[in-house]
C-alpha cells in the first residue's frame, strides 16, 4: 500500500493552479500546501502507471499483483527475476497450455534445463477406413527433468506445477536425473491415473 512520503514535492502544486489574485494570501498557500503534501503520492502514481503495469518497472509487491491479472502462480519463494520472467511470457504460455511445448517451456522456466518431454498420443490420417489409432489407450506424459550442478529440484515442485499444464485425464510420471548423465534417478507418479 503506498501512503503519504514525508518531503514528497507534488508535481503540481495546487497553489500553481490559482489565479493570480490568490497567491499572495497566506493561509491559502498554507491550506494547499497541506494539500499538496497528501495528494503528492496519489498524483505521482498516477503518472506512473505505465511503470506499474510493466512486469520489468513494477513494484515487488505489485508484481504479485500483476501476476494474478494473467493467471500466473510463481511461488513466494521464487527469485524475483524469475517472477518477472514468468508474468513476461504468461500470454504466450498459456496460448501452449496443454500441449508439449508448453509443458516444456513451463518446467523449463522453472528448472532452468531442457526436460525429455515423451507423450502417449498421436495424430494420423487415412484414406482408408478401419487404420489403426496411434499413440497409447491411455493418456500419460512422462517428463525427465536434468538437475543442473549445483542446483537441486524440488520434486513437489515440479509435480504441482505439471498437474497445473497437463489436461485434467491426462496422467504422468516425472522422474528426476541425477546431473551427471547416469540414468538412475527419482521416479514419481501423477496425474488422473497415478
Amino acid at each position: 500500500m503506498r501512503a503519504a512520503v514525508p518531503g514528497l514535492p507534488t508535481p503540481h502544486p495546487l497553489i500553481d493552479q490559482l489565479p493570480a489574485v490568490y497567491v499572495e494570501q497566506d493561509f491559502l498557500r498554507r491550506f494547499l500546501a497541506a494539500l499538496d503534501d497528501v495528494l503528492a503520492p496519489v498524483l505521482l502514481t498516477i503518472d506512473n502507471v505505465p511503470a506499474y503495469l510493466d512486469h520489468r518497472t513494477a513494484p515487488d509487491d505489485f508484481l504479485e499483483w500483476l501476476a494474478s491479472w494473467v493467471a500466473v502462480e510463481p511461488h513466494e519463494d521464487s527469485a524475483t527475476d524469475h517472477r518477472r520472467a514468468a508474468v513476461r511470457g504468461a500470454v504466450a504460455r498459456h496460448a501452449r497450455r496443454g500441449t508439449v511445448g508448453g509443458l516444456a517451456d513451463a518446467v523449463r522456466l522453472e528448472t532452468g534445463t531442457e526436460p525429455e518431454i515423451a507423450e502417449s498420443g498421436g495424430t494420423a490420417w487415412s484414406t482408408s477406413p478401419n487404420t489403426p489409432l496411434p499413440g497409447g489407450a491411455v493418456p500419460w506424459v512422462t517428463i525427465r527433468v536434468r538437475a543442473a550442478e549445483g542446483r537441486p529440484l524440488d520434486r513437489g515442485r515440479l509435480e504441482e506445477l505439471i498437474e497445473t499444464e497437463v489436461p485434467a485425464h491426462v496422467g504422468f510420471s516425472l522422474e528426476l536425473l541425477p546431473p551427471d548423465g547416469g540414468e538412475g534417478g527419482d521416479v514419481g507418479v501423477g496425474g488422473a491415473e497415478g
